[in-house]
């Protein structure tokens, strides 16, 4: 199964064909960073960091011909069907700052409910390469306490009913602080009154937080991330 969905262009890569990509020369304002030697540094960090959990998966998507980078590192517990999802993002043409994002992910159909409180955006400026390692450790200690804060939202909100009233009030407010687009809004119309999932036929509000990012998926990957965590500010934390 795969966190990673790719639009607009974007090709699935193995963690070694990141490799291939010609970084950028440095200059006085832009310090680059590679593909290849984030995603090692990443999951070497996951690995030594996450006790307790295994890796699941790695996805890796290449776009504009190798300039921007999207991930997603799946660590799995054995104690639930969340697993914790570390994604990240990283571009030469200068189109984005780098992006860490970690939260847990839904096993069944992999949907992503990222935390804002661990989410790190770094411009490519002097420097950004040596506080990576210190960026990235830091916000893996913090993870795996806000996890466990998702694992907990995440049974709290299978026990709110919502009806379908409640859902389509929902799809406003989203729709209306432009978390959701208006082709993503009849996805989560469909996916709350089909539900293509056994475990989310419950009317709750965690089915209907499926929905959404189930729906979510197919935003443009430069801005996946930030609709992530506004989407469960919204729904879970509201």
């Amino acid at each position: 199964m795969n966190d990673l969905v790719l639009h607009r262009g974007g090709v699935p890569a193995t963690r070694d064909q990141l490799d291939l990509v010609t970084v950028p020369a440095e200059t006085d304002s832009y310090q680059p960073v590679s593909h290849y030697h984030l995603a090692d540094k990443l999951l070497t960090i996951s690995q030594d960091l996450l006790r307790g959990y295994v890796l699941a998966g790695e996805n890796y998507g290449l776009a504009r011909q190798g300039q921007q980078l999207f991930a997603v590192l799946k660590f799995k517990r054995t104690d639930t069907d969340l697993a914790l999802s570390v994604a990240f993002r990283n571009s030469y043409d200068r189109s984005m700052s780098l992006g860490i994002a970690i939260g847990a992910s839904v096993f069944c159909c992999d949907n992503l409910a990222l935390h804002g409180d661990i989410v790190v955006m770094k411009k490519h400026t002097k420097n950004v390469w040596n506080s990576l390692e210190d960026i990235a450790i830091a916000a893996l200690y913090r993870s795996q306490h806000n996890f466990e804060k998702v694992a907990t939202d995440a049974e709290r909100l299978k026990g709110i009913p919502i009806d379908d009233r409640g859902a389509f009030e929902l799809m406003g407010l989203l729709y209306g602080n432009d978390i959701i687009s208006p082709r993503q809004l009849p996805l989560i119309r469909e996916g709350w009154l089909r539900p293509a999932h056994e475990e989310f036929k419950a009317r709750s509000r965690w089915s209907f937080f499926n929905c959404v990012t189930e729906a979510l998926k197919t935003t443009p990957p430069v801005s996946i991330i930030e609709k992530h965590v506004k989407a469960y500010q919204e729904i879970v934390e509201a």
